[in-house]
């Protein structure tokens, strides 16, 4: 079953000799429960295309559908809501908010969606974690991959349609980079979360179930990885 439908996207920046085409004519689909991989030079287009995918950053032309919802036909208070509801984020550099404590980092989308926590689900995710024992720490009582960690619980507490990382091992030593990969296989095996992550790490890109690599804008492989 697709739960994502990219058709004909394209974005373009500027106008006349400052025009640059990020984007261009870029289509694939992706199925629930795939872990994808999409790589590429900086400047491919690939993270504009992430942020399209998350409802950040809108295309020039095209269609974006996920979960038989497409993202253009939505208003900005109902795309917020569909983002916050149908999207896990994970960036990296975190975006925790400092004066904030794990769980209440980790918590916040259920919160802002007016959802009372469930305390079974929220202690489920804190174990598979690894983070029981740092819930009232704040972000800078903890490590890059705790931090990280955290982001990864934030981006999943709404059980999202699609989790979308972006770089999310790029400020990480290759110990907690292999540690989030991990976790992140993990919630794909064990909860068929569909996962689609941007690396510069080929290691990273050869453990996906799928590789498609962009250069210009173009979509240039789209490949199953063989194990």
């Amino acid at each position: 079953m697709k739960i994502l439908e990219v058709e004909n996207l394209s974005k373009i920046y500027g106008k006349g000799d400052t025009r640059v085409k990020a984007l261009d004519d870029v289509t694939f689909s992706v199925n629930h429960g795939e872990f994808v991989a999409i790589v590429g030079p900086s400047g491919s287009g690939k993270s504009t295309l992430l942020h399209i995918l998350g409802g950040v950053d809108q295309a020039t032309s095209g269609k974006v559908v996920i979960d038989k919802t497409e993202l253009s036909s939505l208003d900005e208070t109902a795309l917020a809501i569909f983002r916050r509801r149908q999207i896990g984020l994970i960036y990296q550099f975190y975006n925790l908010i400092p004066i904030l404590t794990v769980e209440e980092n980790l918590t916040l989308p259920l919160l802002l969606d007016g959802k009372k926590p469930d305390k079974r689900q929220i202690e489920s995710l804190i174990g598979k974690l690894g983070l029981t024992d740092r819930l009232k720490y704040l972000p800078n009582q903890l490590s890059g991959g705790q931090q990280q960690r955290v982001s990864i619980g934030r981006a999943l507490v709404n059980n999202p349609a699609l989790l979308l990382a972006d770089e999310p091992t790029g400020n990480l030593d290759s110990e907690n980079s292999k540690g989030i990969v991990a976790m992140l296989r993990q919630f794909n095996h064990e909860f068929n979360q569909t996962v689609i992550i941007i690396t510069h790490d080929e290691r990273i890109a050869l453990s996906a179930d799928r590789m498609i690599a962009i250069e210009d804008g173009h979509i240039v492989r789209d490949e199953v990885n063989r194990s």
